[in-house]
Protein backbone atom coordinates (compact mmCIF):
# COMPACT_ATOMS: atom_id res chain seq x y z
CA UNK A 1 0.00 0.00 0.00
CA UNK A 2 1.34 3.42 -0.96
CA UNK A 3 1.69 6.11 1.69
CA UNK A 4 1.03 9.74 0.81
CA UNK A 5 2.93 12.32 2.89
CA UNK A 6 1.72 15.90 2.88
CA UNK A 7 4.75 18.16 3.45
CA UNK A 8 4.42 21.71 4.74
CA UNK A 9 6.17 24.71 3.22
CA UNK A 10 9.07 24.42 5.68
CA UNK A 11 9.49 20.65 5.19
CA UNK A 12 11.42 18.62 2.64
CA UNK A 13 11.75 14.88 2.12
CA UNK A 14 14.70 12.98 0.69
CA UNK A 15 13.27 9.97 -1.20
CA UNK A 16 15.27 6.89 -2.19
CA UNK A 17 14.11 4.23 -4.63
CA UNK A 18 15.79 0.85 -4.21
CA UNK A 19 18.42 2.76 -2.23
CA UNK A 20 19.11 5.29 -4.98
CA UNK A 21 18.60 8.97 -4.16
CA UNK A 22 15.80 10.42 -6.26
CA UNK A 23 15.92 14.01 -4.93
CA UNK A 24 14.32 16.30 -2.37
CA UNK A 25 10.54 16.28 -2.52
CA UNK A 26 7.97 18.77 -1.26
CA UNK A 27 6.21 20.77 -0.25
CA UNK A 28 2.89 19.10 -0.97
CA UNK A 29 1.94 15.43 -1.39
CA UNK A 30 4.81 12.96 -1.67
CA UNK A 31 4.14 9.28 -2.47
CA UNK A 32 6.18 6.65 -0.64
CA UNK A 33 5.73 2.95 -1.50
CA UNK A 34 6.96 0.57 1.20
CA UNK A 35 9.75 -1.85 0.24
CA UNK A 36 10.45 0.29 -2.84
CA UNK A 37 11.01 3.72 -1.31
CA UNK A 38 12.78 4.95 1.80
CA UNK A 39 12.72 8.56 2.98
CA UNK A 40 14.15 11.11 5.43
CA UNK A 41 12.22 14.25 6.40
CA UNK A 42 13.97 17.57 7.09
CA UNK A 43 12.76 20.75 8.82
CA UNK A 44 14.01 23.95 7.17
CA UNK A 45 13.14 26.22 10.09
CA UNK A 46 15.82 27.71 12.34
CA UNK A 47 16.43 25.48 15.33
CA UNK A 48 18.26 26.13 18.58
CA UNK A 49 20.85 23.71 19.91
CA UNK A 50 21.84 24.03 23.56
CA UNK A 51 25.50 23.04 23.86
CA UNK A 52 26.18 21.65 27.35
CA UNK A 53 28.67 23.39 29.64
CA UNK A 54 32.24 22.87 28.54
CA UNK A 55 35.44 23.42 30.50
CA UNK A 56 37.95 25.43 28.47
CA UNK A 57 41.48 26.61 29.24
CA UNK A 58 42.29 30.23 28.50
CA UNK A 59 45.57 31.55 27.14
CA UNK A 60 46.78 32.28 30.68
CA UNK A 61 45.92 28.71 31.82
CA UNK A 62 42.74 29.58 33.70
CA UNK A 63 39.99 26.91 33.56
CA UNK A 64 36.61 28.37 32.72
CA UNK A 65 33.19 26.78 32.17
CA UNK A 66 31.11 28.01 29.20
CA UNK A 67 27.74 26.98 27.83
CA UNK A 68 26.22 28.50 24.71
CA UNK A 69 23.43 28.31 22.14
CA UNK A 70 23.69 27.68 18.38
CA UNK A 71 21.03 28.95 15.96
CA UNK A 72 21.11 27.06 12.66
CA UNK A 73 18.88 25.89 9.81
CA UNK A 74 19.05 23.55 6.84
CA UNK A 75 19.43 25.49 3.59
CA UNK A 76 16.61 24.70 1.16
CA UNK A 77 18.85 24.83 -1.92
CA UNK A 78 21.36 22.40 -0.42
CA UNK A 79 19.14 20.34 1.86
CA UNK A 80 20.24 17.07 0.26
CA UNK A 81 23.70 17.58 1.83
CA UNK A 82 22.23 17.25 5.33
CA UNK A 83 21.11 13.73 4.31
CA UNK A 84 23.89 12.56 2.00
CA UNK A 85 27.00 14.24 3.50
CA UNK A 86 26.52 13.68 7.24
CA UNK A 87 24.81 11.00 9.29
CA UNK A 88 23.52 13.22 12.11
CA UNK A 89 24.05 16.88 11.35
CA UNK A 90 22.92 18.02 14.83
CA UNK A 91 25.51 15.91 16.62
CA UNK A 92 28.11 16.95 14.04
CA UNK A 93 27.43 20.65 14.65
CA UNK A 94 27.61 20.22 18.46
CA UNK A 95 30.93 18.39 18.25
CA UNK A 96 32.36 20.96 15.86
CA UNK A 97 31.15 23.80 18.10
CA UNK A 98 32.83 22.43 21.23
CA UNK A 99 36.20 21.96 19.55
CA UNK A 100 35.98 25.38 17.88
CA UNK A 101 35.16 27.01 21.23
CA UNK A 102 38.23 25.43 22.85
CA UNK A 103 40.42 26.73 20.03
CA UNK A 104 38.99 30.27 20.25
CA UNK A 105 39.15 30.50 24.06
CA UNK A 106 42.69 29.07 24.07
CA UNK A 107 43.91 32.13 22.17
CA UNK A 108 42.40 34.64 24.64
CA UNK A 109 43.32 35.34 28.25
CA UNK A 110 40.76 35.25 31.05
CA UNK A 111 40.06 38.98 31.12
CA UNK A 112 39.51 38.93 27.36
CA UNK A 113 37.06 36.03 27.58
CA UNK A 114 35.06 37.85 30.26
CA UNK A 115 35.05 41.20 28.49
CA UNK A 116 34.88 40.18 24.79
CA UNK A 117 31.84 37.94 24.76
CA UNK A 118 30.35 39.49 21.63
CA UNK A 119 33.63 39.16 19.73
CA UNK A 120 33.84 35.48 20.72
CA UNK A 121 30.24 34.93 19.56
CA UNK A 122 31.02 36.39 16.13
CA UNK A 123 34.24 34.41 15.80
CA UNK A 124 32.48 31.15 16.68
CA UNK A 125 29.66 31.84 14.23
CA UNK A 126 32.06 32.57 11.36
CA UNK A 127 34.14 29.44 11.99
CA UNK A 128 31.12 27.16 12.37
CA UNK A 129 29.34 28.56 9.34
CA UNK A 130 32.41 28.03 7.18
CA UNK A 131 32.59 24.35 8.24
CA UNK A 132 28.91 23.44 8.25
CA UNK A 133 28.27 24.80 4.74
CA UNK A 134 29.45 21.49 3.27
CA UNK A 135 26.60 19.79 5.16
CA UNK A 136 24.01 22.23 3.85
CA UNK A 137 23.73 23.89 7.29
CA UNK A 138 23.65 27.65 7.86
CA UNK A 139 24.74 28.83 11.33
CA UNK A 140 22.92 32.14 11.80
CA UNK A 141 24.02 33.01 15.34
CA UNK A 142 26.01 31.85 18.36
CA UNK A 143 25.27 33.15 21.85
CA UNK A 144 27.40 32.43 24.92
CA UNK A 145 24.87 32.07 27.71
CA UNK A 146 27.07 31.84 30.78
CA UNK A 147 30.75 32.05 31.66
CA UNK A 148 31.77 30.74 35.07
CA UNK A 149 35.41 31.06 36.20
CA UNK A 150 36.79 29.04 39.16
CA UNK A 151 35.76 30.09 42.67
CA UNK A 152 39.17 31.50 43.64
CA UNK A 153 39.33 33.55 40.44
CA UNK A 154 35.73 34.68 40.99
CA UNK A 155 36.60 35.83 44.54
CA UNK A 156 39.62 37.71 43.21
CA UNK A 157 37.46 39.30 40.53
CA UNK A 158 34.91 40.33 43.17
CA UNK A 159 37.64 42.02 45.21
CA UNK A 160 38.93 43.74 42.10
CA UNK A 161 35.43 44.92 41.23
CA UNK A 162 34.93 46.25 44.77
CA UNK A 163 38.23 48.12 44.58
CA UNK A 164 37.27 49.54 41.19
CA UNK A 165 33.88 50.69 42.49
CA UNK A 166 35.60 52.31 45.46
CA UNK A 167 38.08 54.03 43.15
CA UNK A 168 35.27 55.36 40.98
CA UNK A 169 33.42 56.61 44.04
CA UNK A 170 36.53 58.44 45.25
CA UNK A 171 37.11 59.91 41.81
CA UNK A 172 33.50 61.06 41.53
CA UNK A 173 33.63 62.57 45.02
CA UNK A 174 36.84 64.40 44.13
CA UNK A 175 35.29 65.64 40.90
CA UNK A 176 32.22 66.81 42.79
CA UNK A 177 34.39 68.66 45.33
CA UNK A 178 36.38 70.25 42.53
CA UNK A 179 33.27 71.32 40.68
CA UNK A 180 31.81 72.76 43.90
CA UNK A 181 35.03 74.68 44.57
CA UNK A 182 35.02 75.98 41.00
CA UNK A 183 31.40 77.06 41.38
CA UNK A 184 32.12 78.85 44.67
CA UNK A 185 35.20 80.54 43.21
CA UNK A 186 33.21 81.60 40.17
CA UNK A 187 30.53 83.04 42.44
CA UNK A 188 33.12 84.91 44.49
CA UNK A 189 34.67 86.25 41.32
CA UNK A 190 31.32 87.46 40.01
CA UNK A 191 30.53 89.04 43.38
CA UNK A 192 33.89 90.82 43.43
CA UNK A 193 33.31 92.04 39.88
CA UNK A 194 29.87 93.35 40.82
CA UNK A 195 31.24 95.08 43.93
CA UNK A 196 34.06 96.67 41.96
CA UNK A 197 31.60 97.76 39.30
CA UNK A 198 29.35 99.22 41.98
CA UNK A 199 32.24 101.13 43.55
CA UNK A 200 33.30 102.40 40.15
CA UNK A 201 29.81 103.60 39.34
CA UNK A 202 29.57 105.27 42.77
CA UNK A 203 32.90 107.04 42.26
CA UNK A 204 31.83 108.14 38.79
CA UNK A 205 28.56 109.50 40.15
CA UNK A 206 30.36 111.27 43.02
CA UNK A 207 32.92 112.77 40.64
CA UNK A 208 30.12 113.86 38.34
CA UNK A 209 28.34 115.46 41.28
CA UNK A 210 31.50 117.28 42.37
CA UNK A 211 32.02 118.48 38.82
CA UNK A 212 28.48 119.75 38.54
CA UNK A 213 28.79 121.47 41.94
CA UNK A 214 32.08 123.11 40.94
CA UNK A 215 30.51 124.28 37.70
CA UNK A 216 27.54 125.72 39.56
CA UNK A 217 29.80 127.45 42.09
CA UNK A 218 31.96 128.86 39.31
CA UNK A 219 28.89 130.04 37.46
CA UNK A 220 27.56 131.68 40.66
CA UNK A 221 30.88 133.34 41.35
CA UNK A 222 31.04 134.56 37.75
CA UNK A 223 27.52 135.95 37.98
CA UNK A 224 28.44 137.74 41.23
CA UNK A 225 31.52 139.26 39.62
CA UNK A 226 29.47 140.37 36.66
CA UNK A 227 27.00 142.11 38.98
CA UNK A 228 29.81 143.75 40.99
CA UNK A 229 31.44 144.87 37.80
CA UNK A 230 28.15 146.29 36.57
CA UNK A 231 27.60 148.21 39.81
CA UNK A 232 31.20 149.45 39.79
CA UNK A 233 30.80 150.66 36.23
CA UNK A 234 27.80 152.71 37.34
CA UNK A 235 29.70 154.58 40.12
CA UNK A 236 30.91 158.12 39.38
CA UNK A 237 33.94 159.86 40.84
CA UNK A 238 31.89 161.70 43.48
CA UNK A 239 30.57 158.46 44.86
CA UNK A 240 34.09 157.11 45.07
CA UNK A 241 35.29 160.26 46.76
CA UNK A 242 32.56 160.00 49.35
CA UNK A 243 33.65 156.43 50.02
CA UNK A 244 37.20 157.67 50.55
CA UNK A 245 35.94 160.37 52.94
CA UNK A 246 34.06 157.74 54.87
CA UNK A 247 37.25 155.79 55.08
CA UNK A 248 39.17 158.90 56.28
CA UNK A 249 36.51 159.42 58.92
CA UNK A 250 37.06 155.91 60.23
CA UNK A 251 40.82 156.46 60.18
CA UNK A 252 40.46 159.69 62.13
CA UNK A 253 38.61 157.88 64.87
CA UNK A 254 41.54 155.50 65.35
CA UNK A 255 44.51 156.14 67.68
CA UNK A 256 47.05 156.34 64.86
CA UNK A 257 49.00 159.59 64.43
CA UNK A 258 50.53 158.92 61.07
CA UNK A 259 48.70 158.11 57.86
CA UNK A 260 50.01 157.31 54.42
CA UNK A 261 47.81 158.18 51.49
CA UNK A 262 48.35 156.96 47.95
CA UNK A 263 48.98 159.53 45.25
CA UNK A 264 45.70 158.64 43.60
CA UNK A 265 43.91 159.97 46.65
CA UNK A 266 44.71 163.62 45.73
CA UNK A 267 43.26 163.03 42.29
CA UNK A 268 40.03 161.88 43.84
CA UNK A 269 39.79 165.07 45.93
CA UNK A 270 40.16 167.40 42.98
CA UNK A 271 36.46 167.43 42.14
CA UNK A 272 35.60 168.40 45.71
CA UNK A 273 38.37 171.03 45.76
CA UNK A 274 37.10 172.60 42.56
CA UNK A 275 33.52 172.55 43.84
CA UNK A 276 34.62 174.12 47.11
CA UNK A 277 36.61 176.81 45.17
CA UNK A 278 33.61 177.71 43.09
CA UNK A 279 31.46 178.17 46.17
CA UNK A 280 33.80 180.72 47.95
CA UNK A 281 33.26 184.52 47.54
CA UNK A 282 35.88 186.25 45.51
CA UNK A 283 38.31 188.54 47.49
CA UNK A 284 38.03 192.18 46.53
CA UNK A 285 41.20 194.14 46.41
Amino acid sequence: MAIINFLKDYERMARFKWGKFEGMKGPGPVLVIPLIHSSAKLDLRTEVIDVPRQTNITKDNAPIDIDFLIYMRVMADHSERAVLEVENYRAAVIGLATTTLRAVVGDIDLDGVLSQREAINNQLREKLDAETERWGIKVTNVEIREIEPPKDIQASMNRQMSAERLRRAVVREAEGTREAAVTVAEGDKQAAILKAEGRRQAEILAAEGDRQAAILRAEGFSSALDKIYGVAMGLDSNTMSLQYFETLKQLGESESTKFIFPMEFTNLLKPFASTAGDGKPENKK
